[in-house]
């Protein structure tokens, strides 16, 4: 046993260990650097940047996931949430990288850079300044460098796209479209992370989720060099096949046969139209008349674009004539029970429910109606 005045001594020293090891043993505080870095960037998201002014935003919010500082620096990666106000009917989401920094003394943090994160897709306005057309059915922004003029054009063209394709499939949808129009061709396929050669010469495409539930609204994205070169029937018939399939989305699944997708929205674009299976099928057409009758429907494959253009026309003109012919043969009311069913049965069965037949003797019936037509 220690001395009462040895014990004195001892007890001035222990007392600041003693202290430190409870501290280790109670709850920590809170590291009140991230947390700044997280307030700094919740501060961030409820001013969106003037770039996106007049753009309909709604909910623009970052999660944050993860920080990483090194000083007065800071880099964050948080998903970006947000909906455009009348068209997205649940959140959309993009991965962002974030970079903020401080002074040295200390101070609050500010965003210096907020892109992409690595490996995500951008948004529109990464590549620059947007502009913003709000048409009757439609929500056209436009990338850097297109005019007020085009995207006004593009516009009126969406608007009398909508009705087109709800008279085609007059089912509940939303009943309007965003278009982005990116600055040009490279432009568009950052976008959709996919080399430019894979849409040289398309004029639009769509993005979107198939399926039923919540989901952010379908993109149409306008190839602007690939649309200019179209004249105004080929416009009005590219952008009423794309809001076609916006319409259709929410009954399109991965059972829906790729033909019946694609021709049912030709069929929707020239559906009213004066075109005829000569003018809107050459290239089958010569198929035909060489003798070379496909020998079934479109396959998936077949509408590769990185194949055999014109392959590539023969599946779409193919996919067109066969629903040509399911609505004149059976009905529209027809078809569309055909594609409803098809996204949700097995195809022998969506064919024996909606039209009495099989894929044997739908394939006989198109064949012979090819024959027909082009003889």
């Amino acid at each position: 046993m220690l001395p009462v005045r040895r014990l004195v001594r001892v007890l001035p020293l222990l007392s600041p260990l003693l202290c430190v090891l409870l501290a280790g043993c109670a709850a920590r505080p809170a590291d009140t650097t991230e947390r700044d870095v997280r307030e700094a960037v919740a501060d961030w998201s409820r001013v969106p940047p003037e770039r996106l002014s007049g753009i309909p935003l709604d909910g623009w919010a970052y999660e944050v996931a993860s920080v990483r500082r090194d000083g007065v620096r800071a880099l964050v990666r948080a998903e970006l949430r947000y909906r455009l106000s009348g068209y997205d009917t649940a959140p959309g989401g993009s991965e962002r990288e974030l970079e903020l920094e401080r002074a040295a003394g200390g101070g609050p943090w500010r965003v210096r850079a907020d892109r992409p994160a690595p490996g995500a897709l951008p948004q529109l306005w990464d590549q620059g300044p947007v502009s913003v057309v709000r048409g009757t059915h439609s929500l056209v922004l436009g990338g850097a460098g297109q005019s007020p003029e085009a995207l006004a054009a593009i516009a009126a063209e969406a608007d009398r796209a909508v009705p087109a394709a709800s008279a085609a499939w007059p089912r509940p949808w939303a009943g309007r479209v965003v278009v982005l129009v990116p600055g040009s061709l490279e432009r568009m396929a950052q976008l959709l992370g996919r080399p430019a050669d894979a849409y040289r010469g398309l004029g639009a495409v769509t993005t979107g989720r198939v399926g039923a539930g919540p989901a952010p609204a379908d993109r149409v994205v306008v190839n602007p060099e690939g649309y200019a070169e179209l004249g105004e029937m080929g416009r009005r018939v590219i952008l009423t096949h794309e809001v076609t399939h916006v319409a259709t989305r929410a009954a399109t699944s991965a059972t829906t046969p790729l033909w019946l997708s694609e021709g049912f929205a030709d069929w929707a674009a020239y559906r009213g139209t004066p075109t005829t299976p000569q003018q809107g099928a050459p290239a089958l057409a010569r198929a035909v008349r060489r003798g070379e009758v496909p020998a079934g429907l479109p396959r998936t494959e077949d509408f590769a674009f990185s194949g055999d253009p014109e392959a590539l026309a023969r599946a779409y003109e193919g996919a067109w004539l066969a629903c040509r012919l399911i609505a004149d043969r059976w009905g529209e009311a027809a078809l569309m029970g055909l594609y409803e069913k098809a996204g949700r049965e097995p195809w022998p069965t969506a064919l024996r429910e909606a039209l009495g037949t099989d894929p044997a003797g739908l394939t006989k019936e198109w064949q012979e109606a090819l024959r027909k037509e082009f003889r």
